[in-house]
């Protein structure tokens, strides 16, 4: 076991060297900054919540939910506005390659007991998805199928944005995709006042599946998903697409 996590240690390292992620602090614009929290739900982050929820108690999970808590009362004390999506299926509609979550009805989809207070805070605008991005899920669909407006391209042109921070799980999934196609619809110009796209790390997460442990639950190899590698490589990837990165907010 000791040698298993020598070697965990080091890949850890050689990726860390290899992809250097360079967190800083973000002054947020006042008046122009808005929140942004990615599914931090019962079926992601509460402990035996379901499928993709942590199995036992997680650090990484437990700093983002708390991290997220304090972020979320420092906006709505300020009457900044915050933007909440809730990964939320029907039990007839699956989303591959993931097993059903986050079903209407169980609970799962739900925010943490520590942030329900958002359900009810006069500042924080909740979304409701059926798939990983939050961007497309934001997208509503007419009976014919077709698209129509976007909540989330709404809520930053009507508040006139300047900086959008996020957070949330998982940050190399949700928190990602959302991230880079967020950085694209700025670059295309659908959101005209919209500058800083903002990951604040201490506020994300990812989950935690070693590959000993996905070979023990029968998985293939492809399923192993070590928490803090994933974790940096997701950051990489946003900041290497344009997000900055912070570790304080000022």
């Amino acid at each position: 076991m000791l040698d298993l996590m020598t070697r965990s240690d080091e890949a850890l390292d050689t990726i860390r060297r290899t992809f250097p992620v360079a967190l800083g602090d973000y002054a947020m614009p006042a008046g122009g900054t808005g929140l942004v929290v990615i599914d931090e739900v019962k079926g992601f982050a509460a402990v035996g919540c379901g499928p993709l929820a942590p199995a036992a108690p997680n650090a990484q999970v437990d700093r983002m939910i708390a991290e997220t808590d304090r972020l979320a009362r420092r906006f709505a004390g300020a009457g900044w506005p915050i933007c909440v999506s809730l990964d939320r299926h029907a039990p007839d509609k699956p989303e591959p390659p993931y097993p059903p979550h986050c079903l209407i009805g169980t609970g799962h989809d739900e925010l943490v007991s520590e942030l329900a207070w958002l359900e009810s805070e006069p500042s924080a605008t909740l979304i409701a998805k059926d798939c990983i991005n939050f961007f497309i899920g934001a997208t509503e669909l007419g009976a014919d199928g077709k698209a129509g407006r976007n909540r989330l391209v709404d809520w930053v042109n009507g508040n006139r944005l300047v900086s959008v921070v996020t957070v949330g799980i998982c940050t190399d999934v949700c928190v990602m995709d959302f991230v880079l196609t967020l950085l694209s619809a700025r670059n295309h110009g659908m959101m005209p006042t919209l500058r800083d796209v903002v990951v604040y790390e201490p506020g994300c997460a990812t989950y935690d599946l070693p590959a000993e442990t996905a070979r023990d639950l029968g998985l293939p190899e492809t399923a192993a998903h070590p928490q803090e590698p994933a974790h940096h490589m997701g950051l990489y990837m946003m900041a290497s697409r344009g997000a900055l990165l912070a570790d304080t907010l000022r």
